[in-house]
């Protein structure tokens, strides 16, 4: 009797270390979607693999963006070994175009109040008046059937969800819970957690519909770090505009004021941040990208020496790029591991130093002596002073530096004897000059 009760007690005191291994993660997206917004996607979904998360809760707040990075994220959600839980939040945020498709594709729809889901009629950008350009009809029907499939797959409002396109309908979150697009209305992510526990997922997890068991689990946040906000920062399309815009005025004003090489610099690194934040990249393209701009500063630096201008900026991009290829957003890393890259980044760091000033001084100095007239033999005599002891007319004799040779006046002009010459170049073994006096006269 003894040993029973012993048993029953280790089961009661091991139920709540078992209760307390459920976790979810929590992650954020903000911005535009971009390639960087998948590699965020996909790094706050390792992470929550890694760890067996019971779920993974991605709050969003976006007003669309890049309909290949939007496929991207959508597969990669679809693969998750954990449930995704697309979450509209906080109040006020938006999930429109892009970020409406994503939500669509994800294991369950939540949406806080006074937010707001749908707009998706696609659009190729806008023009100078600020007017939209609308698709042509090609593609509209493209995103259409898009959209319905992803709403077929997940059981929810296949004609709502067209409607999302063809009459850019926007809904609240009471309107789609009511038609069926989202699946829970929460205030926070307790509230949701709670609501969500015991639901089925809409998609499949691992070939299967998984149960959400998310009552009394831990709660993991996964911060953005500087670089994701950063690249939040820059992707911004009017941000973008401005670097894009400034970079190629500081370019111009470079070239029309040569030698000073600042403009040049900063319009050469505001223009890479333009095109990075364009969104055509990934985190590790865009490393690549400003690590290529690190390289042409080395190598400007070792032609035009600047003082140490195009050193520093070249140190600067390369550290960045680097960072940018051998990291990802969140908390994992995706070419190396965390324990990896603590020391990689000292490694990145003292290579940058290392190349700064090979092309800062090494460099320079080989580029200089390549450069530098011959120091020894007859050709050292271009440039030196003489003075004539035989009147040139227009030959005759100077004494250089103790000796005499034979010398010529390079205009056929008639030098009288005691003048001062200047060599000016070697023809063989006799010397052509020119007179100081006219040098100094200009004439």
């Amino acid at each position: 009797m003894k040993k029973i009760l012993l048993f029953i007690a280790l089961v009661f005191m091991l139920t709540p270390a078992f209760a307390q291994a459920k976790t979810v993660y929590v992650a954020q997206i903000e911005g535009s979607i971009t390639s960087y917004t998948y590699d965020q996607f996909d790094s706050y979904i390792s992470a929550a693999e890694e760890a067996h998360a019971n779920a993974l809760i991605i709050t969003i707040d976006t007003p669309g963006g890049r309909g290949d990075a939007m496929q991207n994220i959508i597969q990669r959600i679809q693969t998750s070994k954990v449930p995704v839980i697309i979450y509209v939040y906080p109040q006020g945020a938006i999930a429109a175009s892009a970020g409406t498709y994503i939500a669509l594709g994800s294991h369950l729809i939540a949406m806080a109040p006074g937010t707001s889901i749908g707009a998706c009629e696609p659009i190729l950008g806008y023009s100078q008046n600020g007017s939209i350009i609308k698709a042509p009809e090609k593609t509209k029907n493209f995103y259409i059937a898009y959209i319905r499939s992803l709403a077929q797959a997940s059981n929810r409002n296949e004609s709502v969800a067209e409607r999302f396109i063809t009459e850019d309908l926007s809904l609240t979150p009471k309107e789609a819970l009511k038609y069926n697009v989202i699946e829970v209305e929460a205030y926070d992510i307790n509230d949701l957690i709670k609501k969500a526990d015991g639901m089925k997922t809409k998609l499949p997890v691992q070939g299967k519909y998984v149960k959400l068991d998310l009552k009394g689990a831990e709660i993991v946040y996964l911060h953005p770090t500087l670089k994701d906000q950063l690249i939040s920062y820059i992707t911004d399309p009017s941000v973008s505009y401005i670097l894009l815009t400034l970079g190629i005025w500081a370019l111009i004003l470079g070239f029309l004021s040569p030698g000073w090489h600042v403009p040049e610099t900063a319009g050469a690194v505001m223009i890479a941040l333009a095109i990075i934040g364009l969104g055509y990249f990934g985190y590790r393209s865009a490393g690549l990208l400003l690590i290529l701009l690190a390289m042409v500063f080395f190598i400007a630096e070792a032609l035009t020496p600047t003082f140490g201008l195009f050193t520093v900026a070249g140190l600067v991009t390369f550290i960045l790029g680097s960072i940018l290829m051998f990291s990802g957003g969140g908390n994992v890393d995706y070419l190396v591991s965390s324990d990896v890259y603590k020391n990689l980044r000292i490694i990145i760091i003292t290579v940058g130093v290392l190349l700064a000033l090979f092309f800062a001084f090494g460099m320079a100095a080989v580029i200089r002596a390549r450069r530098r007239k011959a120091q020894t033999g007859k050709e050292e005599l271009v440039g030196m002073v003489g003075e004539v002891v035989e009147p040139l007319a227009p030959q005759g004799v100077i004494r250089i530096r103790g000796e005499l040779w034979k010398a010529e006046s390079k205009d056929k002009d008639e030098i009288p004897m005691g003048e001062k010459v200047r060599v000016v170049k070697m023809e063989g073994l006799k010397l052509i000059v020119v007179g100081l006096k006219k040098e100094e006269g200009g004439g």
